[in-house]
């Protein structure tokens, strides 16, 4: 990256941090103004601010605040520990990977299907849609009781969720770029005599790829997504979602913060990972990414 593309990000950045600091001083000052008030004292602006930026318990986290919370989860603890978050980031990630993988097989199957089958279009992609209208947080909790119920828990109720929200960017994805080849293409390819599994694996899918790879990325932070919302009323004792909701319950808000901020940096970084799967494979089919 060179040096010029760097002054806007980092004008950004700075923007994002003093407004996060003043943020942080305007909604803790409430406290410490009525903490000043019982002890029948008062607290000046002086004596305001770096009170505001040091509380246990702080409505607002300031941002060192969080960078130390996140740093302590990260290298203060060991591995194991049930207080890692890298420890808790592991859990969920096994269930978003597994969820993701799910979520792209049906994606990419019921794409292939839809493309081939007009029944299938008309039938099939009415219901993909709607299944998104309907919020995540409702379906969450009934996953997770009709399977435990049926004596399944742990990571595969997580991956259920997670292949929930990952498959219909995959599918409309796959769908757009099944049907990209033009009518010149696929006449070429009538003339060759090429039934459709010959279409499909030589004029389809390589088509499709720079599609695929947009909606991959979309579908894998979906996929998080799912995982954490997941592992919120399941009573999970480990994942970020477990962490965010111990938080919650014993007014940690530092926890919840890092956690959140967890969470962000594991869905950059597996973003980061198909953007460099997806520069190699178009490298090596001779496409542009």
């Amino acid at each position: 990256m060179r040096r010029a593309d760097l002054v806007p990000i980092l004008t950004v950045l700075l923007v994002i941090v003093a407004v996060w600091y003043l943020g942080a001083i305007r909604m803790n000052a409430t406290w410490e103004r009525d903490q000043a008030a019982r002890a029948g004292t008062e607290v000046t602006w002086s004596q305001l601010i770096p009170l505001t930026l040091t509380q246990d318990r702080p409505v607002l986290p300031a941002p060192h605040q969080v960078a130390v919370g996140l740093w302590e989860g990260v290298a203060g603890q060991a591995i194991t520990s049930r207080r890692s978050l890298v420890w808790h980031a592991w859990v969920t990630l096994s269930a978003t990977l597994a969820g993701f993988a799910i979520g792209t097989a049906a994606g990419i199957l019921l794409a292939v299907g839809i493309v081939h089958s007009r029944s299938m279009d008309q039938s099939v992609m009415p219901w993909a849609v709607a299944s998104q209208t309907v919020p995540i947080l409702a379906i969450a909790p009934m996953v997770i009781v009709v399977m435990a119920s049926a004596g399944v828990t742990g990571l595969l109720p997580k991956a259920i969720i997670a292949a929930w929200l990952s498959f219909f960017p995959v599918l409309v994805g796959m769908v757009k770029g099944l049907r990209t080849p033009d009518a010149m293409q696929m006449d070429l390819m009538r003339s060759w005599s090429a039934g459709r599994p010959q279409v499909l694996a030589r004029l389809r899918l390589p088509s499709s790829l720079p599609y695929l790879f947009a909606s991959l990325k979309v579908a894998i932070a979906a996929a998080l997504v799912g995982t954490i919302v997941a592992e919120l009323p399941s009573g999970a004792t480990a994942g970020l979602g477990a962490r965010l909701l111990s938080g919650s319950y014993y007014g940690q808000t530092v926890q919840i913060w890092s956690a959140l901020f967890m969470a962000a940096i594991l869905a950059g970084l597996l973003v980061a990972l198909i953007g460099l799967i997806e520069r190699r494979v178009l490298a090596r089919m001779g496409l542009a990414a």
